[in-house]
């Protein structure tokens, strides 16, 4: 353990046991470990977003997402998924279709209230400003989704507690206890926000295969309830935001395949003011 890793506190707190190689990402690190022999997951968050997912992952109960086993300060140990099934793979492998719907029926469930007080969420409109910067200097798709971004939060409908980051890696296979979310953001807003991000995934090959945005579209505007147009608007906002922190992170060979993804989306929502 490095000098400034803190988990050995958890180890010992929580009497945990290594099972695997640690991940760490720029926001969080991540520990596969056992407790009493069973897996688990030891998470030790970095940014303010993990935090505040790991507030909404208590607040969820294990309804729709992982068990939260125990909880202190910026470390939480989560239930481990012990499933082989995987969505994106489904996605690559001619079941693009019936992922969707699994991630929508399990976002549906994440949306549902509880009956008990909110933990503390950040707004969405928090959540664009990368967007608005991005709009005023790169211009171009970008300007579009930031005016789609501005149209939606100014008037949201449905309102509702939102994982923030929904895709085919954050929705897995918990065996019995079925598809279950990790890895939420912690945000309140629009529920429509939460279904955008499908489109951009599970990779830029799937995400831009002819007609393949325009399917999903309709599938995910069925099962989920939601209005066709709103759903795309909330594509186009979604993938420029998405492309505005590529092109922060650093990561530019994505960048140009996910603004391919708005230009898709607007170019259907052009077809159908026809």
């Amino acid at each position: 353990m490095s000098e400034n890793d803190n988990s050995g506190v958890y180890f010992d707190l929580w009497r945990l046991i290594p099972d695997g190689a640690p991940i760490v990402t720029h926001s969080s690190r991540l520990f596969p470990v056992r407790r009493d022999g069973v897996p688990a997951m030891l998470k030790i968050a970095d940014a303010p977003e993990e935090k505040s997912g790991a507030e909404l992952m208590v607040w969820w109960n294990g309804v729709g997402a992982a068990h939260v086993l125990q909880h202190k300060d910026d470390a939480v140990l989560l239930e481990r998924a012990t499933g082989s099934r995987s969505l994106a793979e489904m996605a690559r492998n001619g079941q693009d279709d019936e992922a969707s719907r699994i991630i929508c029926e399990a976002v549906a469930g994440l949306h549902a209230p509880r009956g008990i007080s909110l933990p503390q969420l950040i707004p969405l409109f928090d959540r664009f400003r990368s967007l608005e910067a991005a709009a005023r200097r790169e211009g171009g798709v970008f300007v579009r989704s930031a005016a789609t971004a501005c149209t939606l939060l100014s008037e949201p409908r449905d309102v509702v507690t939102l994982h923030g980051d929904i895709h085919h890696g954050n929705i897995l296979d918990f065996a019995e206890r079925g598809w279950l979310a990790i890895d939420p953001k912690g945000l309140v807003g629009e529920r429509g926000f939460d279904y955008a991000n499908l489109f951009c995934n599970p990779d830029n090959s799937v995400a831009t295969a002819p007609g393949r945005l325009a399917r999903q579209v309709g599938i995910v505007a069925e099962a989920a309830r939601l209005e066709r147009q709103r759903l795309l608007q909330w594509i186009v906002a979604w993938a420029g935001l998405s492309a505005a922190w590529l092109i922060e992170d650093g990561e530019d060979e994505h960048v140009r395949p996910t603004l391919r993804v708005a230009d898709i989306a607007a170019a259907e929502l052009d077809r159908m003011s026809l």
